[in-house]
């Protein structure tokens, strides 16, 4: 690799351990980050003649170092700062009550305190741990750059001003601190393989990069299986990534997918995590919702799927994490494995139930239904109702063209010869 390259990949690689090493020492969340990218600008400027550094993270963490001791002489801090981050070495090795020493997990776990609104979770989360720049994270979010530099600068205030502990959680609260991190995952990595805005369905950046923090995640926590099935849950969505979107950028259903271009390694890489997973025992959501992805990524083709068993996991999984979402993807598996009359009727309680008005997919599963039954008025009706409420333009496109092919064949029946 060249120079660019090599410190490209180190960026990748070491951006969040010396991003969270700083922050750990110096206490200042904005002096980390930018003695972090100046260390890696003097990278640029001095390996192409000096030669690249055997431990190059090593290298750029001593760099940043030097540059936050010269930024703290400057304004005359205390002595002992600066003593302790003179001293920063091996960026794991320090004590912390919960007995899980590393900084990536300790800022991790700080971008996600459940003080901070959501969105400010997101986005620390992207700009601390990814390595994103403001402009990447406001793409990312659909916002204006602007907006996400205010964005940013309150959630570090918020953390400052309410002196949210830069540690990883006491035992007692870790399950529930835990459940707040993976669900923060989960969303980044929604929104990069199903943008719920935008002209673009897919956004691979964004589930790249969810993926490599819930491989961090789960390396940094290995007795944490839902960690575990976090990362086979998306590895085992985003093997189906290329084939969910034609040359044009149309949607392709699951059952209309060309196989062929499912990422065979991902999905296997998938399997063996959620494997080890399961091996721990105590199996929760992300477990059961990677078993149904699981389901659809090993069936050979779409009339092999197992259905009857997707049915039952949905059931497990609506016991343990009872969300109309759940609800109506579990009426979707009944409509499969039982007909679509079974499953129309489940979908008619969900709109009895209120709780997903406004969410297009709930009249779109009810407009398939009624098309599959014959009952193509209603269907249209319902089709109508989808495409005003879907955010995408591939989602609006797609059911567009649903309707128009449900109503071709009235056309040509009523039209005059």
């Amino acid at each position: 690799m060249n120079v660019e390259e090599v410190v490209a990949d180190t960026f990748r690689q070491e951006w969040s351990r010396i991003v969270a090493t700083l922050i750990r020492v110096t206490g200042d969340w904005d002096l980390a980050e930018e003695c972090a990218q100046d260390a890696f600008a003097q990278a640029l400027a001095r390996w192409p003649g000096d030669g690249v550094p055997r431990r190059p993270g090593a290298w750029i963490l001593t760099a940043a170092r030097n540059r936050a001791i010269d930024r703290l002489r400057r304004r005359n801090v205390e002595t002992a700062k600066l003593r302790e981050i003179a001293v920063i070495g091996e960026p794991d090795r320090v004590a912390d009550p919960s007995g899980i020493g590393d900084d990536r997990l300790r800022l991790l776990y700080t971008c996600c305190h459940p003080a901070l609104a959501l969105e400010a979770r997101v986005a620390l989360t992207l700009r601390t741990l990814a390595g994103l720049t403001t402009a990447e994270i406001a793409r990312a979010c659909l916002v204006s750059e602007a907006t996400m530099a205010k964005r940013l600068v309150r959630a570090k205030a918020r953390i400052r001003n309410a002196g949210i502990p830069y540690r990883v959680p006491s035992a007692d609260l870790l399950p529930a601190r835990t459940s707040g991190v993976l669900a923060v995952l989960y969303l980044l990595f929604n929104e990069g393989y199903a943008a719920t805005a935008g002209a673009d369905l897919v956004r691979p950046d964004l589930s790249a990069e969810a993926i490599r923090l819930a491989r961090l995640l789960a390396q940094l926590m290995p007795g944490e299986p839902e960690a575990l099935g976090l990362l086979a849950l998306m590895l085992l969505h985003d093997a189906r990534r290329d084939a969910r979107v034609d040359g044009d950028g149309r949607l392709v259903t699951l059952e209309d997918q060309d196989r062929t271009r499912w990422r065979r390694d991902e999905i296997d890489d998938g399997v063996a995590v959620l494997e080890s997973a399961l091996d721990r025992g105590d199996v929760g959501p992300y477990q059961l919702q990677a078993l149904i992805a699981a389901c659809h990524a090993t069936a050979e083709t779409a009339a092999d799927t197992d259905w009857a068993g997707i049915t039952r996991l949905y059931e497990r999984l609506m016991a343990v994490l009872p969300s109309p979402v759940v609800a109506l993807n579990h009426a979707v598996a009944v409509a499969m494995s039982d007909g679509p009359a079974a499953g129309l009727a489940l979908v008619e309680r969900l709109e009895v139930d209120g709780r997903l008005a406004g969410y297009h997919l709930l009249p779109a599963a009810r407009a398939d239904l009624l098309r599959r039954l014959g009952r193509h008025d209603e269907a249209a009706a319902a089709y109508r109702s989808a495409i005003e409420l879907a955010d995408t333009v591939p989602v609006r496109e797609h059911l567009a063209g649903r309707l128009v092919a449900l109503q071709a064949p009235l056309q040509r029946r009523f039209s005059p010869p």
